[in-house]
């Protein structure tokens, strides 16, 4: 193929405006982005110019995985974006590419294997048997947000983290107002730098340690010399805030089974069902507003014969990944027997989340638990007048009304 002919077919630039979506409704635009072709143009709301985005799995998987396509060099330019603000901190794991990357990565590593997850699967259960006694308690109608869904991740991230219950409130706190971009900059700034000055402070008396809990483990490598403060305290807020995410998946999760009671009645009749359920519920499940951080070609790379030129910035969808046709029979269909079910809902590659085991093990907690001591659950308004979030980078219900 010439030059020439690749010039012509660029595909035209599709501005993606910021949607406030309800419910679990795919994003109308990525939709037809999808439709366009495999590789097209967009322009988000801030930031500057335009972007790559691809949204066939393969393609996903190939930017994501290799090294040709960098997170670091998103730092020097102001690539199009969602976000109203932009302002990574430097070091952040999140923006490291291998071999750095990797080496911050395996500090937290063991509390992440399946022995780590299963070190608070009890302490979990307790924890999150107590809220559901509280909710029966208390009676309905009530809302599942406010009583089960926040303050059981925040409470399993906070133990995972080795962060004193005491200090749960605030830590939601900060990452709230992190995560939304209706506060304004000034405001997401300054949580950002108190919850990095606590982590530093916490970090920093643990350099000794031999525990297992995450600001624990950093301590020590730390004190070892393999990581720098400042970039254990980067990756620590990383995942206190990551591990907040499933109060937001978890929402569109119960949202939807609240209004497919043949979903819902199929969990209660076969238990044995619920991992591959909620496995297929994370694949299908609209997680993110858009699209999430971009890369940089470091050099000229083909993909379905677009030439993407080096220093252009890339997107990839994992939303449009997991109902790419080629990969999931049916992607619209929810289908609790689909096997093999290869979803990206947890990302690919080096920057695959690293808490993805502890949200399938909180995810399925919660399932169990709701299903099988609250029989009658049901959403107490019609399911459009559930409030949505506004403005915020994650999808979720800001409340869940219920009874019983």
């Amino acid at each position: 193929m010439t030059e020439e002919t690749l010039t012509e077919t660029l595909p035209p630039i599709r501005h993606w405006p910021a949607l406030d979506l309800t419910g679990t409704d795919f994003d109308p635009v990525l939709r037809e982005l999808m439709r366009e072709g495999p590789v097209t143009r967009i322009q988000l709301p801030n930031g500057e110019g335009w972007a790559w985005l691809v949204t066939r799995m393969d393609d996903v998987r190939m930017v994501t995985n290799d090294p040709r396509f960098s997170r670091e060099e998103v730092m020097k330019k102001p690539v199009t974006r969602l976000a109203p603000h932009f302002i990574p901190d430097p070091g952040a794991v999140g923006f490291l590419d291998p071999p750095d990357h990797t080496r911050l990565r395996r500090s937290v590593a063991a509390a992440f294997t399946t022995k780590g997850v299963e070190r608070v699967r009890e302490k979990a259960r307790a924890m999150l048997d107590e809220l559901v006694d509280e909710l029966l308690q208390d009676g309905p109608p009530a809302d599942l947000t406010a009583t089960i869904l926040s303050p059981f991740p925040i409470a399993v991230i906070c133990e995972m983290m080795g962060v004193p219950a005491a200090d749960r409130h605030i830590m939601h706190t900060w990452t709230q107002l992190i995560l939304s971009s209706s506060n304004g900059k000034e405001v997401s700034e300054k949580a950002k730098r108190e919850m990095a000055a606590y982590f530093s402070d916490l970090i920093g008396l643990r350099e000794n340690s031999t525990a297992e809990d995450v600001t624990s483990l950093l301590g020590a490598a730390v004190g070892r010399g393999e990581v720098t403060l400042e970039e254990a305290v980067g990756l620590a807020g990383l995942l206190q805030i990551g591990g907040e995410a499933v109060t937001n998946n978890s929402g569109q999760m119960f949202y939807l089974l609240l209004t497919r009671p043949d979903l819902v009645d199929r969990l209660r009749a076969e238990p044995e069902i619920r991992p591959k359920a909620i496995d297929e519920l994370l694949r299908w499940i609209p997680h993110r507003s858009a699209v999430g951080l971009s890369r940089i070609a470091m050099e000229d790379v083909e993909i379905r014969g677009v030439r993407i030129r080096a220093g252009d910035a890339v997107y990839n969808s994992y939303l449009a990944a997991n109902r790419d046709p080629e990969v999931f029979p049916d992607p619209e269909t929810i289908d609790f027997s689909r096997s093999p079910n290869p979803h990206v809902s947890f990302g690919f590659g080096p920057h695959f989340c690293p808490g993805n085991m502890l949200a399938r093990l909180e995810e399925e907690l919660m399932v169990d638990a709701l299903l099988d001591r609250v029989p009658g659950l049901r959403l107490a308004v019609p399911p459009e007048q559930v409030p949505f979030k506004k403005g915020a980078l994650i999808r979720g219900p800001e409340a869940l009304p219920v009874t019983w």
